[in-house]
């Protein structure tokens, strides 16, 4: 069903032809103001310069992923919180800076924060489009050029940088650091012939993880780190580790995402119809009938500003008469 945007000038309505962004950056509670909304959309994962990194068109729907990676400063506060131990290496004095990503983490303590946090890691499809940017294809995530002034990586700098450095390397999303600093653990097992055989619409990955040299299934690893080489920065490049190995723990961080509740066409349509009609009942001062029509609207988009503001309105109205 198609759908329209509505715009109210006073009592009157436009009609406008367009798809309804059913969330919005303003409408993030929060508890998730450093996260960056990634809307719904299309693009190109993989780039087929490795086997297991063959192109192929993948759909998201909204979500979101933290601004930043995991901080010193956040682990600390779930530490605190839950008494989950100490990573590796929590006291070395190159890394243990308030601001600088938590490092040493398993899959394990990585997935455990996200939880505490009412989150959950990225699945390597949404780690991937959020650094890839809105169109989609990027090499890396500032555009097609590498450029060491953009990323910490190749041991350049000898540490990481705090989580909001090099914001003239962020994805065209706002998305920091998803070149080099950390490598980061994300949602999936890691196997070599999944993207041959991946769903386009969400692809929640693989069943279960290669077993490199019989020490166990392996976890997908993305965006390169402090150590690493320039080609690990790409933002197909895939790497992996056993999910309670740390051996890469000096570059081995992550961060967190969420999924956004979604309407479906036809309750926005109706929503929007029964929107209409309190407008129309406003008009000629049916504030009952207003009313009605307003909580029908809210009730298939709860948190929609435009029609709280309109209950809000139809409420003086009614205290007026």
């Amino acid at each position: 069903m198609r759908s329209y945007r509505v715009l109210q000038v006073g009592l009157g309505v436009a009609l406008v032809a367009g798809a309804i962004s059913v969330v919005t950056a303003a409408d993030m509670p929060s508890s998730d103001k450093d996260m960056v909304l990634i809307p719904k959309g299309e693009f190109t994962m993989g780039s087929n310069e490795h086997s297991d990194e063959a192109k192929h068109q993948v759909v998201l729907d909204a979500y979101m992923i933290d601004k930043f990676e995991a901080s010193n400063k956040r682990y600390k506060e779930f530490m605190k919180a839950t008494g989950h131990p100490a990573p590796a290496y929590w006291d070395d004095p190159r890394l243990s800076k308030a601001d600088q990503p938590v490092v040493g983490v398993s899959w394990t303590d990585a997935s455990a924060f996200c939880k505490w946090e009412g989150k959950r890691l990225p699945t390597e499809a949404e780690w991937e489009r959020a650094a890839k940017g809105p169109q989609g294809d990027n090499h890396y995530p500032w555009g097609h050029t590498l450029d060491p002034k953009k990323a910490n990586y190749g041991q350049n700098i000898g540490r990481t940088t705090p989580v909001d450095s090099y914001p003239e390397g962020v994805s065209g999303f706002g998305v920091y650091n998803m070149a080099g600093n950390v490598f980061e653990w994300v949602e999936d097992w890691y196997d070599l012939k999944y993207y041959k055989e991946s769903l386009a619409l969400n692809p929640p990955g693989a069943e279960k993880g290669y077993n490199f040299a019989n020490q166990g299934p392996v976890r997908v690893l993305r965006g390169g780190s402090w150590l690493a080489p320039a080609t690990s920065l790409h933002t197909s490049h895939r790497f992996w580790n056993q999910p309670e190995n740390n051996s890469y723990g000096v570059g081995l961080g992550f961060r967190c995402a969420k999924s956004v509740q979604q309407v479906s066409d036809d309750a926005m349509q109706a929503g929007r119809d029964a929107f209409i009609q309190a407008l129309i009942a406003m008009g000629v001062e049916k504030h009952v009938d207003a009313m009605a029509s307003i909580e029908k609207a809210l009730a298939a988009e709860p948190g929609n500003k435009e029609y709280l503001a309109t209950r809000d309105l139809i409420n003086k109205s009614m205290k007026k008469k």
